[in-house]
């Protein structure tokens, strides 16, 4: 089991910059798919950005892509989310999401470990 912890998040002008943490307890931290979701006013939950636990391989949803990175310290069982040139529509909660050992699709996934969130909101 893990237990993930958010921080980060605050209030920022449009085209302005976040980075987000997410802070892992346990010591398999380097064999948990790590991702990161987020739910804005009024809207479904929706996939951000993963990074697969063997590989390297990362994964962006359109709407993010090109602004945002996701990266991961194992050594520091620490994973972040850098957002550039953000935008009104990134407000949201952002949520730390993880499964262990995961190979399948990111699309449509269903981590089985939450953190409690961080609030972004990006003022126009």
């Amino acid at each position: 089991q893990v237990q993930l912890v958010e921080s980060g998040g605050g209030l920022v002008q449009a085209g302005g910059s976040l980075r987000l943490s997410c802070a892992a307890s346990g010591r398999t931290f380097s064999s948990y798919a790590m991702g990161w979701f987020r739910q804005g006013p009024g809207k479904e939950r929706e996939f951000v950005a993963a990074s697969r636990w063997t590989g390297g391989s990362t994964y962006y949803a359109d709407s993010v892509k090109g602004r945002f990175t996701i990266s991961r310290d194992n050594a520091k069982s620490t994973m972040y989310l850098q957002m550039n040139s953000l935008k009104s529509e990134d407000t949201a909660v952002y949520y730390c999401a993880a499964e262990r050992v995961y190979y399948g699709s990111f699309y449509g996934w269903h981590p089985d470990y939450w953190g409690q969130g961080t609030q972004v909101t990006v003022s126009s």
